[in-house]
């Protein structure tokens, strides 16, 4: 079985950090969105793997996944080249697919549980599609799935009154039937084709649709509160390793892991936290659920709930830094000669300030 991931979205949502690298690769626990989900494709069978890409996010998805050999997989890059919706990103890998099933796997996406109960499932009922569910409060917000018996008979995208609250999540198995719906539908108001009325096409023409409700939880990790959910979830699942080195006035409690070659010195740590390789950590406060990435440098600061991307630089600063997502070699000094601050922000940055 191959399988098609789709990273040609721009991550609008989460700019500034896209402006220099796609919403696909931003880190969760220290690892590219992405990478979970060629594990997860990879541990059911799929080793071949057609990354749908953008000319815009081409480039840095292909710098960072490269062959796939490091999976054991092998990929092949395809180029949507105008934004046309799910559908249409689909359609663009029909030749790579070449009419063998499929998993379709949207690379912003998380689901830890991985694919191998959905692939089992259509593997086992000979089904023209398996469609993953999630349960939400918030219905209206989502592409919905109506059932009957152990079919879906509906899909609905973000009704206003919803009769279900069957989420899709980002997680399809396919046959070659899809394309031909593809094919036979136009599309919506937002100009797109969108996956839901190709899926209906299926359940109209009469072919077997079926749910997969993910038991676990799901992250659809395209905006910054969701990077940070999704860190706090996956760092919850992890275990303490120490490779680094860590003094023996430093304090760490929880799990926390000091990658190899990182240096923790008088620090006080509440776990879960994770520190990337060659990581400075120096008279800092961390935790809970911070991500430091590798190469990051912290002195005398203190910082609960934040991810911190690779080579980025928490110099004296006296408030505590929380609930931020803080991009690749970014500065933060604390230590000014004269009161009041100085900044130097680019295009859509956001800036918060508490005093208490």
């Amino acid at each position: 079985m191959k399988a098609v991931v789709l990273c040609a979205g721009l991550g609008t949502r989460l700019r500034p950090l896209t402006f220099s690298t796609a919403k696909h690769l931003i880190p969760v626990a220290n690892k590219p969105v992405l990478f979970y989900g060629i594990e997860s494709l990879v541990e059911v069978g799929a080793r071949e793997i057609g990354i749908v890409v953008s000319r815009e996010s081409r480039p840095v998805i292909q710098n960072a996944v490269d062959d796939g050999s490091r999976w054991g997989a092998v990929v092949t890059y395809i180029e949507q080249h105008h934004p046309r919706g799910l559908a249409h990103a689909c359609a663009c890998a029909e030749e790579f697919v070449g009419g063998e099933p499929f998993i379709m796997y949207l690379g912003d996406n998380l689901l830890p549980d991985g694919l191998r109960a959905p692939v089992e499932l259509f593997r086992s009922t000979g089904a023209n599609a398996v469609v993953l569910l999630k349960e939400v409060d918030d219905p209206s917000r989502f592409g919905i799935a109506e059932i009957e018996g152990n079919r879906i008979v509906r899909l609905v995208e973000k009704p206003k009154e919803p009769r279900s609250n069957l989420a899709i999540v980002g997680g399809y198995i396919f046959d070659r039937n899809i394309f031909d719906s593809i094919r036979r539908i136009s599309p919506s108001w937002r100009g797109e084709y969108e996956i839901t009325d190709a899926i209906q096409d299926l359940v109209d023409r009469g072919f077997t649709v079926l749910p997969y409700v993910v038991p676990g939880w799901w992250k659809d990790t395209g905006k910054p509160e969701d990077i940070l959910d999704a860190n706090r979830v996956v760092l919850d699942g992890m275990r303490s390793a120490i490779e680094g080195t860590v003094d023996e006035a430093s304090e760490l409690r929880g799990t926390v892991i000091v990658s190899a070659g990182a240096e923790v010195v008088h620090c006080r740590i509440q776990g879960p936290v994770i520190i990337g390789r060659d990581a400075r950590i120096f008279g800092a406060t961390l935790g809970p659920y911070v991500s430091l990435g590798d190469r990051v440098h912290v002195r005398n600061s203190r910082l609960s709930n934040c991810v911190v991307m690779e080579d980025t630089t928490i110099d004296h600063v006296e408030l505590p830094l929380r609930d931020s997502l803080i991009g690749r070699r970014v500065v933060l000094r604390g230590h000014g000669q004269e009161p009041g601050m100085r900044l130097l922000l680019g295009d859509y940055c956001e800036v918060e300030l508490r005093e208490k």
